[in-house]
């Protein structure tokens, strides 16, 4: 009867601690789990993501070069020495000025040469025909009579012409862009000396692959800057005049002709354009400013952090379309209202918290 009272004290004690034990298990479960449920918070900027028009751009590097017709490259006629030089690079020029001129006595002799032997073929051609139809000579006679006069009137011809080229005069107004002749220096026939260009009517060829090049057309608006990559100097506006049909064996590109009509300022030729072509616009697109957009899991893919109601990032997939230096086009993955983070949007995990965002424009 003794054992059994003390016994029921000390069962009593150990369930007590056993309980309170386990009541601070259970709170250390708890609040392992309390502090596994707390989220990152980031701060980070948020905008919302707008519908308005966005015009799609094909971007393209190119070069100032001048519009067929108002051009020139003039060389020798044959081969001589340079005796005049009259003009000097970057000279504007009207139409006809003299430029270079060559030795006058190889080419003076040539063209009374040929004009005496021109007389010459006329006399016997006319004397053979007289004999032929007297029949004393045969008829093969004149009929070669016939072909050395032809002869000497081609050669008359190509020595009077050449006569007028022994001093080279410009077949268009405009500056002079080249000038390697050098007084006493000799000449060779195609050696090209002297270039004039019109600076009035300079075009921009574009180089563009072929698949971009199947999605312009002739008046597309094309806005121009300098150099070879978006931010320079504004050059101005033109259209597209013409698309090449042929790639090019060489560069693997199409070549597509811009006609300047506002320039901003003089265009130099040889100068390096990066052209922007507008070549769709879509009235009602959902676009986000560039900064938003946080590459994807898969290569090439995008994705970017929506804000709900309770300031919780979420990541979004999304598909681009068109893209500037500054806006991106949203085809898919977007509706347009969502509040987006754009700046820090590098920083922000899935399911963050984001604290106080701050709109901006896009």
């Amino acid at each position: 009867m003794t054992r059994t009272a003390h016994a029921v004290p000390r069962i009593l004690i150990a369930s007590v601690a056993l309980a309170a034990l386990a009541s601070g298990c259970k709170g250390d479960d708890k609040e392992g789990a309390a502090d596994s449920a707390v989220k990152p918070v980031v701060a980070a900027n948020t905008v919302t993501a707008s519908i308005e028009p966005f015009a799609h751009i094909i971007s393209a590097i190119g070069t100032v070069v001048s519009r067929p017709g108002r051009y020139a490259a003039l060389s020798a006629p044959s081969a001589t020495r340079i005796a005049k030089v009259y003009v000097s690079a970057g000279q504007r020029i009207a139409a006809g000025s003299p430029l270079v001129e060559f030795e006058q006595v190889g080419f003076n002799a040539a063209a009374n040469a040929a004009e005496a032997a021109l007389t010459a073929a006329q006399r016997n051609y006319e004397r053979a025909q007289r004999l032929g139809n007297e029949g004393i000579v045969p008829r093969k006679d004149a009929e070669q009579a016939a072909a050395d006069l032809g002869k000497a009137r081609t050669d008359a011809v190509n020595a009077k012409r050449a006569q007028q080229l022994s001093v080279l005069r410009s077949p268009v107004s405009g500056v002079v862009t080249k000038m390697a002749a050098v007084l006493g220096a000799p000449a060779d026939a195609g050696q090209v000396l002297v270039e004039v260009a019109d600076p009035s009517a300079f075009d921009v060829v574009l180089s563009l692959g072929p698949t971009a090049a199947g999605a312009i057309h002739p008046g597309s608006r094309v806005h121009l800057t300098a150099g070879e990559k978006t931010g320079g100097d504004v050059m101005g506006d033109g259209n597209v005049a013409s698309v090449g049909a042929a790639v090019d064996t060489i560069s693997r590109s199409v070549a597509v002709r811009v006609t300047v009509s506002s320039p901003k300022r003089p265009l130099r030729l040889g100068e390096s354009v990066y052209g922007e072509i507008a070549v769709e616009t879509r009235p009602r697109a959902v676009v986000i400013p560039v900064e938003a957009l946080v590459p994807g899991d898969e290569p090439g893919s995008y994705k970017v952090f929506v804000v709900d109601a309770k300031g919780t990032a979420i990541a979004h997939n999304v598909k681009i379309g068109g893209r500037t230096a500054t806006k991106v086009e949203i085809v898919e993955g977007l509706n347009g209202g969502e509040k987006i983070v754009t700046q820090g949007a590098f920083g922000v995990a899935d399911s963050a918290k984001v604290e106080r965002p701050v709109p901006v424009k896009p």
